[in-house]
């Protein structure tokens, strides 16, 4: 119409008649001559393919910037990253957070959530555990998770053990006395050479002992047991069982084997690398006693094989032989199968057909005997 419109109608008129202003008319009618090859200029389908192209030029430079922040982000210091802090300061930037969302693999309903309550409720609980469980090892840095679990709940903190081994793991917050953590979770170097090197035999009692420790669960939880054996008979000369597998474990155990057979100055002590017989309380034991310290090599079962072999039968003939509801009830069969079955009833092919009790009353001197 603006067109083929009369001769003394304006184009001011033919734009109030349709309510649109006289200058937009005139740019659409500019336009439509260079569409239609009249005009030189650009066409309307090449300024939509320049519009579409620099749009997806911001769009990639956009999402380049974002993986070029995310990475100087999480290539800091080793600490842990959360990537929601990032996402905000990309859009403080003028990146939009659904292009960050998109790049980085991330859901925004979860993020503006974050963003509406940065510290949830969950996360300030875990910090003040982790708070009192960090104060506990400062303190005690030999206590393992569940002592220090014990230190938190008595500072206010209540959690369970498992909430206070994740909380500590996640931090390397470890027993000084426990295994290596992190890599192939080795145990650490030994406190002792390996002076047996897999020759299990004594010409006497108290020349060779060794130890190890096992564990089986009852309906309360596991159950530790670590026991003492000398070479000479095979008889477990002490052990010890409680619910909790630390230093003090084996340190019973031999308090209690000393306490068996007397005078035991000279006798070598063989176990593994079991932080149990590397903690200071162990060794210190062992030096009161006049006793000597060995240890296997690490991976190497054989090198305890004969220790190992009493816990083999002891998990086929008690440990495996049903399930046990309470502590007291399995503590109560090991140490009725030890004393009455392995020492006075089993008898061993490598003793003679003799049981350990018997081999030591006829091989030992009276003297040795009655000491």
């Amino acid at each position: 119409m603006a067109r083929n419109r009369d001769d003394g109608v304006t184009l001011e008129q033919v734009a109030a008649d349709f309510g649109i202003h006289p200058m937009t008319l005139s740019k659409w009618m500019r336009q439509t001559d260079v569409d239609d090859g009249v005009k030189p200029g650009m066409t309307s389908s090449e300024a939509a393919e320049l519009r579409e192209a620099r749009r997806r030029i911001r769009l990639l430079e956009q999402e380049n910037e974002v993986l070029k922040r995310a990475a100087a982000y999480f290539a800091q210091a080793n600490l842990p990253k959360m990537t929601y802090p990032l996402v905000r300061e990309l859009a403080d930037d003028g990146i939009p957070v659904a292009v960050t969302c998109r790049v980085l693999g991330l859901a925004r309903q979860p993020y503006y959530r974050w963003l509406a309550e940065p510290v949830t409720t969950a996360e300030l609980d875990e910090a003040y555990r982790a708070n009192a469980l960090f104060d506990a090892h400062r303190d005690d840095p030999e206590f393992g998770y569940r002592f220090l679990a014990d230190e938190a709940r008595a500072a206010g903190e209540p959690m369970a053990d498992r909430t206070a081994w994740r909380i500590c793991s996640a931090r390397g917050w470890w027993s000084v006395f426990g295994k290596k953590r992190g890599g192939k979770g080795r145990p650490g170097p030994p406190v002792h050479e390996d002076l047996v090197r897999r020759n299990f035999t004594a010409d006497a009692p108290n020349q060779l002992w060794l130890s190890d420790i096992s564990e089986h669960w009852t309906g309360e939880g596991k159950l530790y047991i670590c026991a003492v054996k000398d070479v000479f008979s095979n008889r477990i000369v002490g052990y010890s069982i409680d619910s909790r597998m630390k230093s003090v474990l084996a340190v019973r155990a031999l308090n209690n084997a000393v306490a068996r057979r007397g005078d035991v100055a000279g006798c070598v002590l063989h176990s593994d690398r079991g932080s149990q017989f590397r903690s200071r309380k162990f060794v210190h034991a062992l030096t009161r006693h006049g006793m000597t310290g060995s240890m296997g090599r690490v991976g190497a079962a054989g090198d305890n094989a004969a220790m190992e072999s009493f816990f083999a039968l002891l998990q086929r003939n008690v440990l495996d032989r049903r399930s046990w509801s309470t502590r007291e009830e399995l503590r109560i069969a090991i140490v009725t199968w030890i004393e009455r079955t392995y020492h006075r009833r089993r008898r061993q092919t490598g003793l003679g057909r003799l049981t350990p009790v018997e081999y030591e009353v006829i091989m030992t001197p009276p003297a040795s005997q009655a000491a």
